[in-house]
């Protein structure tokens, strides 16, 4: 079955996504947040970071729509945006593991 090509606009948002994926930094992120919320601190202190960093990446995930926040008192906890980010990256890991 072929498949009609995306539009261009599409096909740069396409490639700019998976960038977002080509960092093992970000995908450390999406994994800890695969079975709950967490915030900076957090995931900085499990990461072995700082927590500068990790905002750092944290505001491309969430640019990029990967990530959601709310906040929490004094606090924003993060988490997947939705179940299509945890695919992406099992389907990800099916693939090298093959």
């Amino acid at each position: 079955m072929h498949r009609e090509l995306p539009n261009e606009d599409e096909l740069y948002d396409l490639a700019e996504l998976f960038k977002v994926f080509g960092d093992s930094t970000r995908i450390r992120i999406l994994f800890e947040l695969f079975d709950e919320e967490m915030n900076v601190g957090d995931i900085a202190d499990k990461l072995n970071m700082t927590q500068s960093a990790i905002s750092h990446q944290l505001k491309i995930l969430k640019q990029s729509k990967l990530v959601g926040n709310r906040r929490e008192g004094k606090q924003i906890m993060y988490f997947l945006a939705d179940d299509h980010v945890r695919t992406i990256i099992d389907q990800g890991i099916n693939h090298i593991e093959e």
